[in-house]
């Protein structure tokens, strides 16, 4: 079972601003006797894209549970079994949409300013805002997940006050993820673009034309694997002491584990490309982006015969927690007192957390050999469309593109001397085992919390009415300590067209670094709940709960990305001091019990919210490492070839620059020359990173309203349940304001009404069920993709439709069938408007067709 804690509880562990969740697992002693239960089912998942296999999939589970000795000692086993195929389709401008401007600014990414603006139609006004892409991208992905689960339960009741428990918990869980990519990337360079009016001005669409010289249409293959493990063991003690006193005593260690479940690594790509790239075009009047293709002349589609080796990327992903924690509570109660009892005690709980990140990237995004190293056979052509139908402009003008096999470019890529280079070493040693086991950033958090809390339960009449008050209090103290070890930079270099790279983050040059946090709260709470008739019930109820900070948001260190675009870097810092969430609560409610399994109710909670974890953007150069772009030869290849065409930039640096800063490897698919172009600290601008951090932001209200009802409809077996949440807060994010405004703007995180709406027929041992479950659009980040400041992420309502049905054929052998997402909805996370898509994702129906023995 599931106990949910709407308001907060001194004697439970502080938790969400919303709410707790208490997981009630299987006991023994509970239900004395031999019981066991086996389930089986198949599943059937439409979401599978064209790059994998659709197949049916098991999954099985069973319980065993039996008493001995006069039921005095139990055992309980259970597991279950788990394999699941699955995919989805992605596409939107995965990388984010460069800046948030106003018409009249005027910088890198910009549309340019009249008179220049001939190819722009209805260009956004002085004072209205609008972003430009800074890539289309489509993603087809397909998973194979494992999971194994374990519970074993020993109980002993040696006599009848005091009982012994003793649970063990075990999962595992293996993900293998192929993903097939298709994008370009936005220069700003000779654009074309058409917009809506303003104030918010959404692009109609945006093309690039990059002439003679042309660009890359890149093709990228991941292959992702991790495993996790779970383990957790805890022993408990309970004690009736005597009729009134009750001491429960108990432990409990719990491990997790993430790693790389593969030779590759845990996050992984290689890519490819097509150079004779001339135009791209993104249209956004759809539920999708639509990109137009246009190659260079005599060639007018995509072709495996001219695709060549560029960049790749190898992640080892390390993640690993122990929490250690000891507690002990108390109740006492009272014979004849208007208290009726007290609930005490205390705990500690150490978590420690650790992450560890490394990088084995070559940034040979110009292209290594040529297309005739490639066996066009490698490549298989699959139609993109297919994929998207759900969406409008799934029929897309570029419908296909091309799927690699993974494992086929190692093998191909992992020799030394490919591409007739005799310094090209193998890409992964030769032995295929790519992934890289320095790190890069290793972080870690002790967190050691102490607790203690103090409770007040009062049972008493006020006239006629049964009344009851609960009146108590917690404190908490905690102590963060976090040392790190990060990699630092220690210069900067161009490496292909708009792609830049750090030098040095390879774990050769790093920083110890020790960081430390500390805060404590006293969370006092009331309850208080009267009976003015026998089915109406009336709560009140006033109480501070707190919210800790992610692990992730307080790992101290600065780390940053290797690779940066024209626009600078990015980069991110823990904050040790981040303070939990701490939420001052109201919540009334009255519950009308009407007829037998029928309901209504009505519910208002208030929260005044302080220290929300908000997102800080900083821009700064922490490193002294410099960039070619804007430095001497920048400026004067631009005034020698008249244009800031990348390619041309860089062809004429190589051509007329000192050697000492350059490191040409040979030539691309258009014949430039490739390598990298170093930056000189003598004359070069130093990089500039944005820095992403988190902070204790303005305090904050919100309120709202919850309405729910059950009916059933008599003897007939037929029933109805509907819900719905009202919830409104006073801060809000303003999309006129743009990031050169000033500070970053606060905003609350996913806020938004929702609903759910359910019918259901039980009688005779059929049950059946149709659910549709609602939520509206809510802002889900201030910062967008890219890290940038008063950039904001929305995810549109949504709303999904579910059904089950299952009939007992007999006692104790039931079947069923389950449907989730029927209706293949799809989902889309966008920007200040609906043009401006981010993600737009179709997943599609997922089937389950099973039977249960309950013996």
């Amino acid at each position: 079972g599931v106990q949910v804690y709407k308001t907060g509880k001194v004697s439970v562990p502080t938790g969400g601003v919303g709410s707790t969740l208490n997981i009630s697992t299987a006991r023994p002693l509970d239900a004395p006797g031999l019981r066991y239960t086996v389930g089986a089912k198949a599943v059937i998942d439409n979401s599978v894209t064209s790059i994998g296999d659709e197949e049916v999939t098991p999954e099985i589970s069973g319980l065993w549970s039996n008493t001995y000795a006069d039921d005095r000692i139990g055992v309980t086993l259970g597991g279950s079994y788990q394999r699941r195929v699955s995919g989805l389709a992605q596409a939107g401008t995965t990388n984010g949409w460069r800046g948030a401007y106003l018409g009249s600014e005027n910088n890198w990414g910009t549309l340019p300013q009249p008179p220049n603006d001939t190819q722009v139609t209805n260009r956004p006004g002085p004072d209205d805002v609008y972003s430009v892409p800074q890539n289309l991208n489509y993603q087809l992905a397909h998973f194979e997940r494992e999971r194994l689960n374990g519970q074993l339960a020993i109980q002993v009741r040696p006599i009848d006050t005091i009982t012994a428990t003793l649970d063990y918990f075990y999962s595992k869980n293996n993900v293998q993820a192929e993903k097939a990519d298709m994008g370009v990337w936005f220069n700003h360079g000779n654009t074309t673009s058409s917009w809506t009016d303003g104030p918010l001005a959404s692009p109609i669409f945006y093309s690039e034309d990059f002439g003679d010289g042309g660009t890359d249409l890149s093709f990228a293959g991941h292959k992702d694997g991790t495993e996790s493990e779970n383990k957790s063991l805890g022993i408990n003690l309970e004690w009736e002491v005597t009729d009134n006193w009750t001491i429960e005593v108990d432990h409990h260690n719990s491990t997790a584990f993430t790693g790389p479940d593969s030779p590759y690594g845990s996050s992984n790509s290689l890519s490819v490309a097509d150079f004779q790239l001339r135009t791209q075009t993104a249209n956004f009047e759809n539920d999708i982006p639509v990109l137009t293709l246009g190659f260079q002349s005599g060639l007018n589609d995509i072709d495996a015969a001219r695709i060549v080796a560029t960049g790749n990327v190898f992640q080892h992903v390390l993640m690993e927690t122990e929490i250690d924690q000891f507690q002990i509570h108390n109740t006492y109660e009272f014979d004849d007192s208007i208290v009726s009892s007290v609930d005490f005690g205390v705990s500690h709980t150490t978590n420690n957390a650790r992450t560890a990140f490394g990088n084995a990237q070559r940034d040979t995004w110009g292209g290594v050999g040529t297309a005739a190293d490639l066996p066009d056979d490698i490549f298989t052509r699959v139609n993109l469309s297919e994929n998207f139908d759900q969406f409008s402009g799934a029929d897309l003008t570029q419908a296909d593109f091309f799927y690699f096999d993974f494992d086929d470019l190692i093998r191909i890529l992992d020799v030394d001397g490919f591409g007739g280079d005799p310094n090209y070493q193998a890409l992964c040693g030769g032995d295929g085992v790519c992934r890289p086991d320095t790190f890069l950033n290793d972080q870690s958090i002790e967190e050691e919390s102490v607790a203690g809390y103090f409770n007040i339960n009062s049972n008493f009449d006020i006239g006629t009415m049964p009344a009851a008050l609960s009146v108590g209090t917690r404190y908490e103290e905690t102590d963060v300590v976090s040392p790190s070890n990060v990699s630092v930079p220690t210069g900067a270099q161009w490496v292909a067209f708009t792609e830049f790279a750090l030098i040095g983050l390879d774990g050769s040059n790093s920083v110890e670094q020790e960081f430390t946090g500390e805060y404590e709260y006293w969370l006092p709470t009331v309850d208080f709940q009267v009976d003015p008739t026998d089915d109406i019930k009336l709560r009140a109820s006033y109480g501070k709960t707190i919210t800790r900070p992610n692990y992730r948001d307080i790992f101290g260190g600065l780390t940053v990305a290797q690779g940066f675009n024209a626009g600078g870097g990015n980069g991110s810092r823990g904050n040790t001091n981040l303070k939990p969430v701490l939420s001052e609560n109201i919540d009334l409610s009255a519950e009308w019990y009407y007829s037998e399994g029928s309901y209504a109710s009505i519910g208002y909670f208030n929260k005044k919210v302080e220290d929300f974890n908000g997102t800080a953007v900083v821009r700064e150069s922490p490193f002294d490492v410099y960039t070619p772009l804007g430095g001497p030869r920048w400026q004067a290849a631009v005034d020698a070839t008249g244009t800031t065409d990348a390619g041309t930039v860089r062809q004429w640096i190589f051509d007329n620059t000192d050697p000492a800063f350059l490191d040409p490897t040979g030539t691309d698919g258009l014949g430039l020359t490739t390598g990298n172009i170093l930056g000189n600290p003598a004359e070069d601008p130093l990089v500039q990173f944005d820095i992403t951090t988190k902070l204790n932001n303005e305090a904050a209200n919100l309120d709202g309203w919850e309405f729910a009802v059950q009916h059933i409809f008599g003897e007939t077996g037929f029933g109805a349940i509907a819900n719905y949440t009202i919830v409104d807060g006073d801060v809000t994010f303003d999309n006129q304001l743009v990031p050169s405004s000033g500070d970053p703007q606060f905003a609350l995180l996913g806020l938004s009404n929702s609903y759910n709406v359910i019918g259901f027929y039980d009688k005779d041992g059929l049950q059946a069920r149709v659910a549709y479950n609602w939520r509206d659009e809510y802002l889900t980040s201030t910062v967008g993709v890219s890290g940038t400041a008063n950039n904001p992420l929305y995810v549109e309502e949504y709303g999904q439709w579910d059904i089950n049905a299952s009939y007992e054929i007999r006692d104790g052998v039931t079947v069923f069938v389950e449907g989730i997402n029927v209706t293949d909805e799809t989902a889309r996370v966008v920007g200040r408007t609906d043009a401006y898509v981010n993600f737009a994702t179709q997943t599609g129906a997922r089937y389950n067709i099973g039977a249960r023995f309950n013996f």
